[in-house]
């Protein structure tokens, strides 16, 4: 748009001429910044760029990077300044700046030479956002013995895989919410100040470092992850690192929490975050022309979904909240839930039928969505107050996915985020046959641990089967090897050692009299395992 059309409409916005905004100003290019992209270190963490070797990501210039993720040029930046805009957080992905002015300073920025577009964000002088509403209930009594969380972990197995000693060690998370109140007082975050695990904090609603003294969701949302008061209650990935941003306020919902949501993602890139937990949607805003329609889910058009999108290609697991309006008249999931590559959670009960408010797909372009479900119905979760409340939400399911994303990446820490997710899907419960309500349905610790073969060890053959299935070995070497298989709840029916020779292979599985339906073999050398799923016809 030229400035001739943004003056005019400036000039004639139902504002006050002198209010002060909030605006996003795009550059039109970089091309005299100073930074290049063959020193990727002066503006990223070597943990960012060694995550993006994993990707493959920017591999062509051989650093790892591309121009869209160079610093926007600071010149630019200085000249909107001097018009007398309050500047704050720049944006590398989108090549801009968020500022704060009145209309007719808008209107000259709009005519600046460097300056592609000037958006209005949210009115008024706050930088104030919104999040998908989940409700919080009462405290209940403590039992005794069991984790009073033990449940909901054991849904997704994550009990396993705490039991095989992965919590979350050196993985490091960025959670995205409205505010941590009490995080720093409460005796369940104490272990996360003591060990030194809060690696940074950043509160972009009002520009400060304090994300501790406003709302509690994210309190709720982090205690999912990081709670810890051993015998009592447990976090799905309770050894991590933290890095805690408040990106939206309660009181407004504005376009300006999208790029909130934008300025952390690229922090947390800059820093080398492993996993993004956000409990967050956007659908309907305050001012109606920011709405979005169905046809917007198509992983393209919001800019919160491009950054998703951005940080997934960038090596980052991110991991979001469906919403909470399944039984709304939205009903659909929010955005950035639409990205590709996105792990969008929906929510179940206790028994893992879908929780009615559960937000549901497919997106625009017919994918599924959401990816995967968890429990987020009742879940034992830390109010202000401490442990233990519960809680309603695809807020609630989304932290708990997000610890077992970031347990896998411990187990795994060759693997790069798209195998992750492929990892992910494959391991859920309704992954041959996915829907819009659960995607591809519930996952499980149990089936993660797939290593992937440089050339599979063996092959399972046929698939489907009747009575027989067969496992070739590629190599005949004398070799010990386990086989289990098991039903597809994960009761094991069978589990035997044998030793791999031209006699025995391939090696037979004899189903009779087991019924029809979705097995799960299971198959561990030396050197790998491997697990896959088959189906017995009758």
């Amino acid at each position: 748009m030229g400035a001739n059309k943004w003056i005019a409409l400036f000039l004639f916005a139902p504002l006050l001429n002198f209010a002060q905004d909030r605006y996003f100003v795009s550059f039109k290019d970089k091309t005299n910044t100073s930074f290049t992209v063959s020193n990727p270190l002066q503006f990223l963490s070597q943990k960012s760029i060694d995550r993006r070797k994993k990707e493959n990501f920017g591999a062509a210039n051989g650093y790892y990077v591309t121009d869209e993720d160079l610093p926007v040029d600071g010149n630019y930046v200085a000249q909107v300044k001097a018009t007398g805009a309050k500047v704050f957080f720049t944006s590398r992905w989108f090549n801009g700046v968020l500022v704060q002015t009145d209309a007719t300073t808008a209107a000259s920025i709009a005519s600046l030479a460097c300056v592609a577009k000037v958006e209005l964000v949210a009115p008024g002088s706050k930088l104030v956002g919104g999040r998908v509403v989940a409700k919080q209930k009462k405290e209940q009594a403590k039992k005794a013995q069991e984790l009073q969380n033990f449940h909901q972990l054991q849904m997704i197995g994550v009990d396993q895989m705490h039991a095989a000693g992965y919590h979350g060690e050196g993985i490091d998370i960025a959670v995205f919410d409205d505010g941590f109140k009490g995080v720093n007082t409460l005796s369940g975050f104490q272990p996360l100040f003591s060990e030194n695990r809060i690696k940074g904090v950043f509160n972009f609603v009002n520009n400060t470092t304090d994300v501790y003294s406003a709302d509690d969701h994210g309190t709720a949302t982090l205690s999912l992850l990081a709670g810890n008061l051993p015998g009592t209650f447990l976090g799905s990935a309770y050894k991590a690192n933290f890095f805690l941003y408040q990106t939206e306020d309660v009181t407004s919902e504005y376009r300006v929490e999208e790029y909130n949501w934008v300025f952390a993602a690229e922090r947390a890139d800059s820093a080398g975050v492993d996993v993004i937990s956000s409990s967050l949607g956007y659908n309907q805003f305050d001012m109606s022309s920011m709405d979005y329609t169905y046809a917007n889910l198509d992983g393209k058009t919001a800019i919160c979904t491009q950054a998703a999108r951005k940080a997934v290609l960038r090596g980052i697991s991110v991991v979001n909240s469906a919403g909470n309006e399944g039984n709304l008249s939205w009903k659909y999931i929010d955005v950035p839930a639409d990205a590709e590559g996105v792990i969008a959670v929906g929510a179940v009960d206790a028994w893992g039928k879908r929780s009615m408010f559960s937000s549901v797909g497919p997106t625009a372009d017919k994918r599924v969505k959401p990816d995967v479900s968890a429990m987020g119905t009742s879940d034992v979760l830390f109010t202000v107050s401490g442990c233990c409340g519960t809680g309603d939400g695809t807020s609630f399911s989304c932290p708990l996915v997000a610890g077992l994303v970031a347990d896998m990446r411990q187990m795994l820490p060759q693997s790069s985020a798209a195998d992750i997710y492929d990892r992910l899907i494959k391991a859920s419960s309704q992954y041959t046959q996915p829907d819009s309500l659960l995607g591809y349905g519930i996952p499980n610790f149990k089936w993660t641990e797939v290593i992937p073969l440089k050339d599979s060890e063996v092959d399972f053959f046929p698939n489907p089967f009747k009575d027989e299935l067969k496992l070739q070995f590629k190599e005949v070497k004398g070799q010990p090897f386990e086989v289990w298989v098991y039903n597809s709840t994960g009761e094991c029916l069978l589990h035997a050692k044998e030793t791999v020779s031209w006699a025995m292979n391939p090696y037979p599985i004899n189903f009779l009299p087991m019924a029809g339906g979705l097995y799960i073999i299971k198959v561990r050398t030396p050197d790998a395992i491997e697990i896959k799923k088959v189906i017995r016809i009758n």
